[in-house]
């Protein structure tokens, strides 16, 4: 028997087929949609755990202008357990302040702090000496064209560069023959190599600045150490004047000032003595050398140190700190070198307590050495950056900020403010594995 179909079947499985499909696009479009939502809301997310970080660094850098105000009084350095400065707690956020180990010659691991700009070479006032001895990748042509760059005049600097080879290069721009604003200033000195061979010089393997060679890096761009722009500033600088804003006591130009001051200090019968040993002494190009020609103690030296001075202007430019420089810049320094760098820095790590005065460098180097380091060296520090990197909320937005204060007229002020977020994650791996570890659910 022939079975025929019920009128309207075939209609009735056409618009089933139709509705299927509109049902599984709706769902697609729902899903679609929802994924969507999901990834803006991540990105929102993101977006307001970087506002986070971003006022966490606010906060740091009010923090750090409290705690320079509070402990960088007439050129001390804070001592780094003095202050916080590694995962430090902002509402939901977290900020620490990424520094440098100076004791250890190649550090493995990030470390946390302020940094002192007296602790590097000036690159506007260290001598073509001092710059070529800066390790690899350093080299004596560079050295030579950073000093051309910022002297006033058009002479060429053996190895140098002068304005007729800017002038050459495409496109060709002038020498500046001005001193440096700042030390990525650097990339427009001339390099006879490549822009990458260039940028591998200034960085070395430290691409993020954070001080060491992170893990993976070293082979990617073939330099085991940092390059020069981590032991080169701009800023250091220290006022010429007392405490009180007063000019310091000229040693050269204000003798008998000096005598009437260290009768205060002193007695009547010690500084007879000291201007017995001065008296037929010639101009003293440091304090250092006179210390030494006075036979005055470190301990006398650290009461007069910052009331003195051998020099005229309102501030002194560019001078080391020899407390808290690292092996590589004390190296540069003439009457240090190699030779006794690590010697300082033996000294300074086993007695903290007698670093105030630069009078006790004498007795490590002898007085030829010293004489010969005094001008290049202090023991007080005006300047420091911050590195402020921060974290928001759940671990996110990672954001990170360069500063510079300057204590050089009293209160600190920032100078230099530098956003360093797009270099990538500067806070090492330990730090990296923890936090992942808790955000982790």
């Amino acid at each position: 028997m022939k079975v025929t179909p019920a009128a309207g079947t075939s209609c009735s499985g056409t618009i089933l087929i139709i509705v299927l499909w509109v049902a599984l696009g709706l769902v697609t479009i729902t899903l679609y949609f929802a994924n969507s939502m999901r990834s803006e809301l991540r990105a929102s997310d993101n977006r307001v755990s970087m506002l986070a970080s971003d006022q966490a660094i606010e906060g740091a850098a009010r923090y750090v202008t409290s705690v320079l105000s509070e402990q960088a009084t007439n050129g001390v350095v804070p001592h780094s357990d003095d202050y916080l400065k590694s995962a430090v707690l902002v509402g939901d956020s977290h900020f620490w302040l990424i520094g440098r180990n100076n004791d250890e010659i190649t550090a493995q691991e990030t470390s946390f702090g302020l940094v002192d700009e007296a602790s590097k070479l000036n690159l506007n006032t260290a001598t073509v000496e001092m710059l070529e001895a800066l390790p690899p990748p350093m080299t004596v042509e560079l050295a030579a064209a950073i000093v051309d760059w910022r002297d006033a005049n058009s002479d060429v600097t053996s190895g140098g560069a002068e304005e007729e080879v800017y002038a050459r290069l495409k496109p060709s721009y002038h020498c500046k023959n001005a001193p440096f604003d700042s030390v990525d200033e650097l990339r427009l000195v001339y390099f006879s190599g490549t822009p990458d061979d260039f940028m591998k010089v200034l960085r070395g393997g430290d691409w993020n600045r954070n001080g060491i060679i992170d893990r993976g890096h070293e082979d990617t761009l073939g330099f085991t150490g940092p390059g020069i722009m981590e032991y080169l500033t701009v800023y250091s600088r220290e006022p010429n004047t007392r405490i009180d804003g007063t000019p310091r006591i000229n040693i050269n130009t204000g003798r008998a000032e000096l005598i009437s001051y260290l009768q205060e200090k002193f007695g009547t019968a010690r500084a007879g003595r000291i201007r017995n040993d001065i008296n037929t002494a010639p101009p003293f190009r440091s304090l250092l050398e006179f210390y030494s020609t006075g036979r005055i103690t470190p301990e006398e030296a650290e009461q007069i140190e910052t009331d003195i001075t051998t020099t005229e202007g309102s501030v002194i430019e560019g001078r080391v700190n020899v407390n808290t420089a690292s092996a590589v810049v004390l190296e540069c320094i003439p009457g240090i070198g190699e030779d006794h760098a690590q010697d300082v820095i033996s000294y300074r790590k086993a007695n903290p307590d007698k670093l105030y005065t630069v009078a006790w460098v004498k007795d490590i180097l002898g007085t030829q050495n010293a004489t010969e380091a005094g001008p290049y060296i202090t023991a007080q520090t005006y300047v420091f950056s911050a590195d402020v990197a921060a974290l928001g909320p759940f671990e996110r937005g990672y954001r990170r900020t360069h500063f510079v204060y300057d204590l050089t007229e009293g209160l600190p002020k920032i100078i230099h403010r530098q956003d360093l977020s797009h270099v990538g994650w500067a806070l090492g791996a330990e730090v990296r594995e923890a936090w992942l570890a808790k955000a982790t659910p």
